[in-house]
């Protein structure tokens, strides 16, 4: 170790208080982490780009400073779901501290990243008070039927009014107006649900019809329009 002049020539004077890290929550236990094994949890994290035209989701399970777990979710930009592929090879079996210092293709990936290293460094993590911690897999549970990602897309226009073009319930396919042209409804077909039946031998149409539903006041509707036609 060098020092400068100035504190060579200093007298040494004790230091009194060391109590040591304030302890973080972790998986139902209050630990004092010195180091990158000394962290755990599970949890997410939001990051975007420099242009800000796309969204990151990312979601980690961290055992003893170790990622043993990673789902990563993208919405906007064409890209980035080749970025979130890459990541998903990166990211498993690193230590956080490495994850954070890695490229991981895209900006908002990255910017998840270290929001998430934030949380799960400071004990906000979503199972910080989970005994053991959550199981790895839980972060499949993030996703809907047919392991598909949770995605709202809507529309709107002052000139022609709002678009619902994708629900949680799947993809929609009919909005149900009523006599003032107002939205009381929809009818939508989920895809995660259509594919499993088609993968359980279902052709396509049967598929198709079997993975359809609605929502609200369908029946009640005066008229029903194509979203993405109408």
């Amino acid at each position: 170790m060098i020092y400068s002049h100035e504190v060579e020539t200093m007298c040494p004077i004790a230091q009194g208080v060391a109590h040591g890290a304030a302890p973080i929550p972790e998986e139902a236990k209050w630990v004092k982490a010195k180091e990158i094994k000394d962290i755990s949890g599970f949890t997410h994290g939001i990051g975007w780009c420099a242009p800000q035209q796309g969204t990151c989701k990312l979601t980690l399970n961290v055992k003893e400073g170790v990622i043993q777990e990673a789902l990563v979710e993208t919405i906007g930009c064409s890209g980035m779901t080749h970025s979130a592929a890459m990541a998903a090879e990166i990211l498993p079996g690193r230590t956080i501290l490495e994850a954070l210092n890695t490229d991981l293709v895209c900006d908002a990936i990255n910017t998840a990243m270290r929001e998430l290293f934030l949380q799960i460094v400071y004990g906000r993590s979503q199972s910080a008070f989970s005994e053991g911690g959550l199981v790895v897999g839980a972060g499949l549970e993030d996703l809907g039927k047919g392991l598909r990602s949770q995605v709202g897309t809507m529309y709107g226009t002052l000139a022609k009014g709002p678009r619902y073009l994708e629900m949680t319930d799947g993809y929609v396919t009919k909005l149900a107006l009523n006599e003032d042209n107002e939205i009381i409804g929809y009818k939508f077909v989920n895809f995660g649900k259509m594919m499993d039946f088609i993968k359980a031998g279902d052709d396509a149409n049967t598929a198709f019809e079997k993975a359809q539903g609605q929502y609200g006041r369908v029946d009640d509707a005066v008229k029903l329009v194509d979203p993405r036609k109408e």
